[in-house]
């Protein structure tokens, strides 16, 4: 019953051997043997068979030899260890034509990823540009927070341009009132590099080479979407196409000179979105203007046309027909 409790209350693996027990199978190395009475402190040292019965008397108690120890412990290790190694092996022999296929499909596959703040989106877009071979094609409507950035992407233009990389970039007209965009662009124009502007654009975009784009899905620019869907690019890229051919080079005023019925191109677009029922505000915002500017425009209109109330303006507007004549003058200007 003693003995049942002392084993109960003393076992452990041979590779953590007691200190009594590693006490008395070092005197039993030493001496040869060790009297059996001697060991009912660590009756593990039978349990684990380093000691045995000495055939001459049952009352001493012979050690196996260290070597001999090790050598039975490690044999059935070394035989799960090759059996393990020969199911690894056809494991992988099973799974191989998978993972082929799976690394063929994550090569072509399609993601989106989402990026948050602003480190990270810039890290995306960096890498993205310092990838990219061919062409770079951006928007980049004005407003408060795209201006602050503005020169962080011009910068990351120029190693492109370096690099013999074509970029395009859309701004919209109001960008020509900023002298730091003007400027910039006349320092990297050398062929590589178009920039034009157009009356309205919606959100900001990002296309390198065709296979993958970035688009804001917050207003303060905080979260954005990397997108590697084929379709999705390509689709993008068709939007973009539509836009640039729509709209003016950087280089030329003509959104800002005034057609034969006196009103400007940016005018006109006030005009447009004055006729659909849109408030100065909403405007000012859709074309990428101060809220001031905006109504100044308005009230030169209102001056040109003889109107004397809002109301009236958007009914001789209507009526005017400035819009239609709009459109074929904005189709004889990308002409020539």
């Amino acid at each position: 019953m003693t003995t049942n409790h002392t084993k109960a209350a003393h076992p452990h693996a041979v590779t953590e051997l007691c200190e009594e027990g590693g006490r008395i199978y070092t005197v039993a190395l030493r001496t040869g043997r060790v009297a059996r009475a001697d060991t009912a402190t660590a009756p593990c040292l039978m349990e684990l068979a380093l000691l045995h019965p000495d055939p001459d008397d049952p009352n001493w108690l012979r050690p196996v030899p260290p070597a001999v120890a090790l050598a039975q412990r490690l044999s059935p290790i070394e035989r799960e260890i090759t059996e393990r190694r020969r199911l690894s092996i056809q494991l992988a022999d099973a799974f191989e034509p998978f993972m082929t296929l799976s690394a063929q499909v994550l090569a072509t596959s399609d993601s989106i990823t989402i990026l948050e703040g602003s480190d990270r989106i810039n890290a995306a877009l960096n890498l993205a540009t310092e990838e990219c071979q061919t062409e770079v094609r951006t928007v980049q409507p004005n407003d408060r927070i795209s201006d602050r950035s503005v020169l962080r992407g011009l910068e990351r233009d120029r190693p492109l341009i370096e690099r013999g990389v074509k970029v395009r970039t859309l701004y919209q007209h109001t960008a020509r009132y900023n002298p730091e965009k003007l400027a910039y662009a006349a320092d990297l124009a050398d062929g590589k590099v178009e920039y034009r502007t157009i009356d309205e654009l919606v959100e900001r975009l990002i296309i390198c080479d065709e296979t993958v784009a970035f688009i804001p899905i917050r207003d303060d620019q905080q979260v954005a979407l990397e997108l590697r869907q084929a379709g999705l690019v390509r689709y993008l890229t068709k939007v973009f196409e539509f836009m640039w051919s729509r709209a003016v080079p950087l280089n030329m005023n003509g959104p800002y000179e005034a057609t034969p019925d006196g009103i400007t191109e940016i005018q006109h677009s006030i005009a447009k979105l004055l006729v659909e029922g849109h408030v100065d505000e909403a405007i000012a915002r859709r074309l990428g203007m101060n809220v001031r500017t905006c109504r100044a425009h308005i009230a030169k209109l209102a001056q040109i046309l003889g109107s004397g109330s809002r109301a009236q303006l958007g009914y001789l507007i209507a009526q005017s027909g400035i819009l239609n004549q709009h459109s074929s003058v904005r189709v004889q200007h990308r002409h020539h």
